[in-house]
């Protein structure tokens, strides 16, 4: 754990240095803890700065206590970057971007439950999401994350060469189209899930792309909405893209946080996937999330 002295240091200005932050790292390849924060009041751009660069660095980073209501939410969404909408999942009422990530005790599925990059099937799809916890089990309902510059990085050199020049096709179709699979377990989930047929176009990204603001490479696929290689051959991206899912979420390359009544979550959907366990049968979770616009991938 490491204390910021700079964060003694008083600024009338910058809430985020009226008390002494407290940072400890949680795994190897990514994820922190972040204490000694209030995100209650406005933030200033130099505070918000700050927090992104605790991104830069630690991918994923978690701040308990954080007691906001859903306008706080709203209105630190808005310093982060803006609010954006998420398709295909039902908003809270008036309030259309944010969603509530919910499990009851009679559901057999929850949401998120598979590796996955949020929204990568939009043109620009977000640079930061952020998850609120209200209600959390007695036990189980972890969530995961795993560095998706390691991913990229820990490949052979020959196949990270290969990949640079590769584009992939992105669609929501298989989750959130017209007879995909959000549709066929509706019954066995609280979510609010608005399956269109909309959902089975798709869109190009590159394979690896370039952090806008670390400058670092990493892979940009993922086993729910990567659905092939473009001007490949399905027969053949389909082995290539199953070998690059299975090494991106390697356990060497993740974190896992359990979570608190009040934690907030903030991670970069740049270089992150994430898994939301299910394994708290019987047991409540409610969670609220929204997500901070981005800039359409470039490539490496």
């Amino acid at each position: 754990m490491s204390s910021d002295t700079d964060a003694t240091e008083r600024d009338e200005r910058n809430p985020i240095r009226h008390e002494a932050v407290e940072v400890e790292r949680i795994a190897g390849a990514c994820g922190a803890i972040v204490r000694g924060l209030d995100l209650s009041g406005p933030q200033d751009e130099a505070a918000v700065e700050r927090l992104r660069l605790l991104l830069d660095e630690h991918l994923v980073v978690f701040l308990p206590e954080q007691r906001l209501d859903l306008d706080q939410l709203e209105r630190f969404t808005d310093e982060l970057g803006g609010r954006d909408l998420t398709p295909y999942v039902a908003a809270v009422d008036g309030r259309p971007y944010v969603i509530r990530v919910i499990k009851e005790p009679g559901d057999e599925l929850n949401f998120a439950n598979a590796w996955h990059t949020d929204l990568s099937y939009l043109p620009a799809p977000p640079a930061y999401t952020v998850l609120h916890a209200w209600d959390v089990p007695a036990f189980g309902g972890d969530t995961m994350w795993a560095n998706q510059y390691l991913a990229y990085e820990t490949l052979p050199a020959e196949l990270r060469e290969r990949l640079l020049t590769m584009r992939a096709t992105h669609s929501a179709g298989m989750a959130y189209g017209t007879g995909g699979y959000l549709e066929q377990v509706a019954d066995k989930s609280s979510m609010r899930i608005l399956p269109s047929a909309e959902a089975h176009g798709t869109w190009t990204h590159p394979v690896v792309i370039r952090h806008p603001r670390t400058g670092r490479a990493a892979l940009f696929v993922n086993p729910v909405y990567t659905t092939g290689i473009e001007g490949m051959d399905p027969a053949e991206s389909r082995p290539l893209l199953q070998r690059l899912h299975q090494h991106s979420v390697h356990p060497n390359l993740t974190c896992r946080v359990r979570w608190q009544p009040g934690m907030l979550a903030i991670w970069d959907n740049r270089c992150t996937q994430h898994f939301a366990i299910n394994d708290y049968a019987g047991q409540r979770r409610e969670m609220y999330r929204t997500s901070v616009r981005g800039s359409e991938p470039v490539a490496a």
